[in-house]
């Protein structure tokens, strides 16, 4: 408690400092720091993974596995945060001894397959995607984190949905561009 009142008694003395200046001289602009994410950002970054799974989607239908792949690593370089280390992805349709995808190239191999170290990825987001959704059970933000747990609809050209549970964790870097740090997915339990 000691160090908040001092940091306030720090405040008004600024404060008094700075409205004591004479008449002509400008007091300094104010700067607010502020890392933390906010539920908006989160929404959006939500919306954006969704966006970018159906773009990877439609170019594929339209230009193949060359033109898909390259784009899905784009997606995953400013979506995750695989950049600073391991991720903790856990994909929806993955199994046994790769049901987890901490590196960079295991998220890419599960989302558009044509990986031989992956031989069971079919590519997720080459399914012949129209829509996606996230639905929001609960939000946590902690600080610069956020925490997210719901469920995300997919729908195909055939009009069939796909519900999958979802949690992902969110973190806001310095420069306000939103990052995905954990990532679960999974079918809902049909007992």
């Amino acid at each position: 408690m000691k160090k908040f009142f001092a940091s306030i008694g720090l405040f008004v003395a600024f404060a008094s400092f700075s409205s004591s200046l004479s008449h002509g001289q400008e007091a300094s602009k104010v700067q607010i720091f502020d890392s933390n994410i906010t539920v908006d950002q989160v929404l959006k970054a939500q919306t954006g993974w969704c966006n970018a799974l159906l773009k990877i989607s439609s170019t594929y239908a339209s230009g193949g596995i060359n033109a898909a792949k390259p784009l899905a690593a784009q997606v995953i370089n400013s979506a995750y945060a695989y950049q600073y280390g391991p991720v903790a992805f856990k994909p929806t349709l993955a199994s046994g001894a790769q049901t987890f995808r901490p590196t960079k190239e295991g998220a890419l191999a599960y989302f558009v397959g044509n990986d031989p170290n992956y031989p069971s990825d079919k590519g997720f987001a080459l399914k012949d995607w129209r829509s996606c959704s996230a639905v929001n059970q609960v939000i946590q933000i902690n600080g610069p984190s956020a925490t997210t747990m719901g469920d995300v609809f997919f729908t195909d050209s055939k009009g069939v949905v796909t519900k999958v549970d979802k949690t992902w964790n969110f973190v806001r870097e310095n420069d306000g561009s939103i990052r995905i740090m954990l990532h679960h997915s999974s079918l809902p339990f049909g007992g």
